[in-house]
């Protein structure tokens, strides 16, 4: 072992998390990519809606499959289908790792 270098962190010592994958792409090739996956829409209102991405069009008019809404944080209804209006969309987010 050399004098300079530090010496290694104890075995209890839990190591740093890794650093957040670097996704490049545009947000066309993120859609298609989640579409028939597990997706978190954000309303403008501020409510989520988690469900299967069954398609979405370029007004961002979205249908859901096995749809869960949540207020809050808690799951306030469930539907099977569910579609939603493009202008009400705030965001799309992956809910399952791509």
């Amino acid at each position: 072992m050399d004098e300079d270098s530090p010496p290694p962190p104890p075995p209890n010592e839990a190591s740093p998390p890794p650093p957040p994958v670097a996704v490049s792409g545009s947000p066309t090739d993120f859609l298609k990519g989640v579409v028939g996956k597990r997706v978190i829409v954000r309303l403008t209102s501020g409510v989520d809606y988690r469900g299967i991405l069954s398609c979405l069009d370029g007004y961002m008019n979205i249908a859901l499959e096995q749809t869960e809404e949540h207020v809050n944080g808690s799951v306030t209804n469930r539907y099977g289908d569910a579609f939603i209006r493009g202008n009400n969309v705030l965001y799309i987010s992956a809910a399952e790792p791509l």
